[in-house]
């Protein structure tokens, strides 16, 4: 298998003849360079007046190889043949290098080039790239490759110092000017000396679409890469551009995103942006700042904002998840529109990265995000709420990878283990590593606790800090979704952070219940719930067979209105769903006892209306279970109930099934 290796551009701030003087003095032998051994000048020919030079060098290198390799492959040196093409009056040096010594087995290829800067004519540019193909050495191909392709890389990193040196080394000889090549001229340039230094201190701007990609650039918007991350990078950008024809290439911050998340695998990197571009282009993400519109629930309700920045500089997104009602925001504003809410919340973080950026003067590539869960109970593991979250999980996945440098989850209550075994399967493993759990209500002064991630004067107060970050009751008017107070001076910014709480029912988007006569009148809801219509004294039952001993049934009612008495039981007995005598129970059968035939798991609760139950049974045997739903005799009028049930399997939820129940009793948990 070839290997390829592309460097990033280096950029010398010296016009290209004083670096060309530099480059002389490298021959035959550089210190810095033990493992060239000697350079041979075979031919040497000067043309088109002195205007370019064409030279060819054999070179004598060490094999830097263990011991074993030179062992078997019988040689302590290799041999190199190098082409060197200088053009003055066009300001390059096109230099080719391949390999004489087991060219039979081994080819190497190397290209490398010195250039003036576009934009700044006093400064030089270099590149290089380099292919190594082992076609057969003895069966060490792959090692010999991949120990091949890292030395190669580790030697690149010298050959700007080398350049460094010997200008300096040149400086100190009195020389720090060369003149460039005119047409008169004759002879070859000379290095002279003077006590001007030709060299603009001004950089140059980052062409439009970032295409030079030098040390600066990467130092200021990257951070540290190795030669081969690099080599990496620049490939990826190149298949990117050549694939991509009518789109927009992507920068580099957001190529290195991706490459990232696959591990530098410059193909499975490229899969993975082509399909998240697509996926841009059809839910028009690259407009969706300026065009989303914040829903008026959201604006309310939604407990969460921007605030400030970590002590990596990186922007902080505070979530208090305790006091969202996620039911309340599914069935009020939709799934489609909570996932739009998140991926707005992501392009807002790539933007507020990059103003980090420019304001720190150090790369600022993912934010932090901390999660309270103060006040988490099992409301929030409402199953829709949590097929709702995974699927946001996975869009965020897969289409901003490697945003999240840190996520500190604070306050987290028993209840918490339950939604982490549920949801941490479908996050990345490198993302799983990031987060930092507090459990305990003291997060703050604890070993290792907020302040050591947060400046203390950022801490919010509710989490015992000094920092009042702007906050609105859940009661209060609607605000601009776009309020902000950023100040980039003061190395800060936030939003309004909603306390949160229930959404009142009115705001529910969903179908009205009619009113039956007969039998309880059963119809769908968005394809999760049923509505149930009873009449005082009406009953409801709902019949559960059940074959998966260990498996868990779930359940969340809500009531419409007037009171609802739920129960749950369960029996031995063969039960078959009924509707034709909805007065009566199943279990109103002189034959069928309470305590032998049949036993209530769950005493009878009475639901009011504009509240909602949830709970869960651990259900340990085979056998038939029964919901119950009735509306008292007592009632004034018809009773009115929405309910979501399932079953989770033994077989996925095993080992959380402790965890679970210590969220809350045997009996269901009014989450209203």
């Amino acid at each position: 298998m070839v290997q390829k290796y592309e460097s990033s551009v280096r950029i010398y701030k010296y016009p290209f003849e004083l670096v060309m003087a530099a480059y002389e003095r490298r021959f035959p032998i550089c210190p810095q360079m033990p493992i060239v051994l000697d350079c041979e000048v075979i031919e040497d020919a000067v043309i088109d007046n002195g205007a370019k030079r064409e030279t060819k060098r054999r070179c004598k290198l060490a094999v830097d190889a263990p011991y074993l390799f030179k062992k078997i492959i019988g040689i302590d040196v290799a041999y190199f043949l190098q082409m060197n093409f200088l053009d003055m009056k066009a300001r390059t040096l096109n230099i080719e290098a391949t390999n004489e010594t087991f060219s039979s087995r081994i080819e190497i290829f190397e290209k490398c080039r010195y250039y003036a800067h576009p934009e700044n004519p006093d400064w030089t540019c270099f590149d290089q790239t380099a292919t190594l193909d082992i076609k057969n050495f003895f069966g060490f191909e792959h090692s010999m490759e991949k120990m091949g392709m890292k030395q190669y890389s580790q030697t690149t990193q010298k050959g700007k110092e080398i350049i460094e040196f010997f200008i300096n080394e040149l400086k100190k000889e009195g020389i720090t000017h060369v003149d460039r090549w005119k047409e008169s001229e004759t002879t070859e340039p000379a290095a002279t000396s003077t006590t001007t230094v030709s060299i603009s201190s001004e950089k140059p701007p980052l062409t439009r679409d970032n295409s030079i990609l030098d040390a600066d650039y990467i130092a200021t918007y990257l951070g540290q890469l190795s030669p081969l991350q690099e080599s990496q990078l620049v490939q990826f950008r190149k298949k990117i551009e050549e694939t991509n024809h009518e789109r927009k290439v992507p920068d580099y911050q957001t190529l290195l995103r991706f490459l990232r998340a696959r591990d530098f695998s410059i193909d499975k990197a490229s899969s993975m942006l082509q399909e998240s571009l697509q996926w841009r282009e059809e839910h028009r993400l690259d407009d969706i700042l300026s065009e989303y519109k914040t829903p008026v629930v959201v604006e309310k309700y939604f407990p969460g904002g921007w605030h400030h920045h970590d002590k990596d500089g990186r922007p902080l997104y505070v979530l208090r998840l305790g006091n969202m009602d996620v039911k309340g925001l599914l069935k009020s504003v939709g799934e489609d529109e909570l996932l739009k809410l998140t991926l707005h919340i992501c392009e807002e973080g790539l933007k507020l990265m990059k103003e980090a950026t420019k304001f720190f003067g150090k790369p600022i590539w993912n934010w932090c995000l901390l999660v309270d869960l103060d006040g988490l109970s099992m409301r929030h593991l409402w199953r829709p709420g949590v097929k709702a979250l995974l699927r946001i999980i996975e869009t965020v996945e897969k289409n901003y990878p490697e945003t999240m440098g840190r996520v500190l989850i604070v306050r987290a209550p028993r209840v918490f283990p339950v939604l982490w075994t549920i949801v941490s399967a479908f996050i990345d493993e490198n993302t799983r590593s990031k987060f930092l759990f507090f459990g305990g209500p003291d997060c703050l002064h604890i070993e290792d606790g907020l302040e050591h991630y947060i400046p203390t004067e950022k801490i919010p107060s509710f989490l015992g800090g000094s920092c009042n970050p702007p906050s609105i009751p859940a009661v209060a008017e609607p605000v601009p979704s776009k309020l902000y107070t950023r100040c980039f001076l003061s190395a800060c910014h936030c939003t309004l952070i909603h306390e949160g709480g229930l959404i009142p029912k009115h705001l529910y988007k969903s179908e009205s219940v009619e009113e039956c006569n007969g039998v309880p009148h059963v119809h769908e809801h968005h394809g999760l719930y049923k509505s149930v219509d009873l009449k005082p004294g009406q009953m409801f039952e709902l019949i559960i067979k059940n074959n998966d001993p260990k498996s868990v049934l779930t359940w969340d009612i809500d009531v419409l209105k007037n009171d609802i008495l739920f129960a749950l039981y369960r029996t031995d007995k063969e039960l078959e769903q009924s509707f034709n005598d909805s007065f009566s129970s199943v279990f109103d059968n002189s034959e069928l006892k309470e305590g032998v035939h049949y036993t209530r798991l769950e005493e009878k609760v009475r639901c009011k209306p504009k509240e909602g139950v949830q709970g869960s049974h651990e259900m340990a045997t085979a056998g038939t279970y029964v919901l119950q739903w009735m509306c008292p005799p007592s009632c004034d009028g018809p009773a009115q109930l929405m309910y979501f049930h399932e079953i989770l399997s033994s077989a996925n939820y095993k080992g959380s099934m402790t965890s679970l129940q210590s969220g809350f009793s045997s009996n269901s948990l009014q989450s209203r």
